[in-house]
């Protein structure tokens, strides 16, 4: 005969450990099923990154047009608050000023949507689909077709590009071969612009905007608009006589400008924000690509450069890029001055000059006689 005894104690314990073993051997089953041996944090910020990769790929194509249109609507906002507020004022200031400043900035206006336009509406270079190509470097995996060198393949045009630089959503383009120069100038134009506008619109602001807030602070009056006559009697005043607001007028009291119409200080505000945030955000871009042109390389290139550089350090090697011909000398055939083009004609005004090379075929510093090409 079997005695059972129930210990009520020590239930609770193998309910605790039978459900621990499960979910360790749950555990173990799913890190067989997903083990990784490169895993690493660079791989994890990859994985973690993949939605925002996949959102690119697909959508930045799409909304593209949308940004496009951005743009455009920005700049004419701003033009238009300049014609409205900024010519009257310097006008009224000084005729002679005002029509240096109204041809300044129509030259300044013109470069900006004469290389904006450009970068848009120009192909930045495909390789050849049908055609031999004298040198390859690589087959591309994606386009599975031989790819020149400085040449990538873009996910978002899912087509290979001749020099690619990077995909400009702004510009629903990619920058590569033939629309670099004008993405570069474009940016350089359009922060010189952001420049011209803020520091000649600096003191319709300053007292416009920050005059007239602290004027607002004062307590107004309350009741009927009264004046003295000469017995010292008040006398109601009836007829107010309301300043032009189409007009910034003198205040002989203050001295200074003030504005009247409330729109007029909403506009100087909203040109005030959008001036600056350009001016941040494309004078970074400009400047880091400057960096880029004077070394001979573009954005893909400079990691690219980077991490090779680093690689032949460990190895005592010291890596040097084959485009890079010098500052000077990568700036000219950057811009394309060869051949007698000058920077008057070519850069200070707007020029379609196309680029050096066909994209397919670049001269290192390597090559015999490279000093004498450009």
């Amino acid at each position: 005969m079997v005695t059972v005894r129930w210990k009520l104690q020590s239930f609770p314990k193998s309910i605790y450990y039978s459900t621990r073993s499960f979910c360790y051997k749950c555990y173990l089953v799913l890190r067989s099923l997903t083990y990784n041996q490169f895993m690493d944090q660079s791989y994890a910020a990859d994985v973690c990154m993949e939605p925002m990769i996949w959102f690119v790929d697909n959508f930045t194509h799409t909304i593209g047009p949308i940004f496009v249109v951005a743009v455009i609507f920005l700049t004419a906002s701003v033009v238009g608050i300049a014609y409205w507020i900024g010519i009257p004022y310097w006008w009224s200031r000084n005729p002679l000023v005002c029509i240096i400043l109204i041809i300044i900035g129509h030259w300044l206006l013109l470069n900006i949507c004469f290389h904006y336009y450009m970068g848009v509406v120009t192909p930045a270079g495909f390789p050849p689909q049908n055609e031999l190509i004298t040198e390859v470097v690589s087959i591309c995996k994606k386009c599975i077709a031989p790819k020149p060198p400085r040449t990538h393949h873009c996910s978002v045009c899912n087509r290979c590009i001749l020099k690619m630089d990077h995909h400009c959503p702004w510009l629903n383009n990619c920058v590569g071969h033939r629309n670099h120069r004008y993405f570069f100038c474009y940016t350089v134009y359009m922060v010189i612009g952001v420049l011209f506008v803020m520091i000649f619109g600096f003191d319709i602001a300053y007292t416009g905007v920050w005059l007239s807030s602290e004027d607002s602070d004062d307590p107004e009056l309350e009741g009927h608009p009264v004046k003295f006559n000469k017995t010292g009697a008040l006398i109601p005043v009836t007829d107010i006589l309301y300043l032009d607001a189409s007009a910034l007028v003198q205040d002989d009291i203050n001295d200074g400008f003030v504005p009247i119409n409330p729109l007029k200080k909403k506009a100087i505000i909203y040109m005030a924000l959008i001036n600056t945030g350009v001016l941040v955000a494309l004078g970074g871009l400009a400047s880091w690509h400057s960096r880029l042109i004077g070394k001979g390389e573009t954005s893909i290139e400079a990691n690219i450069n980077k991490a090779e550089t680093a690689r032949l350090l460990t190895l005592g090697k010291t890596y040097v890029n084959p485009y890079n011909f010098g500052s000077r000398k990568n700036w000219r055939m950057f811009l394309g001055l060869v051949r007698g083009r000058s920077w008057f004609r070519h850069i200070f005004l707007p020029s379609a000059h196309e680029p050096i090379g066909d994209g397919l075929t670049w001269h290192t510093i390597h090559d015999e006689g490279f000093d004498l090409l450009y």
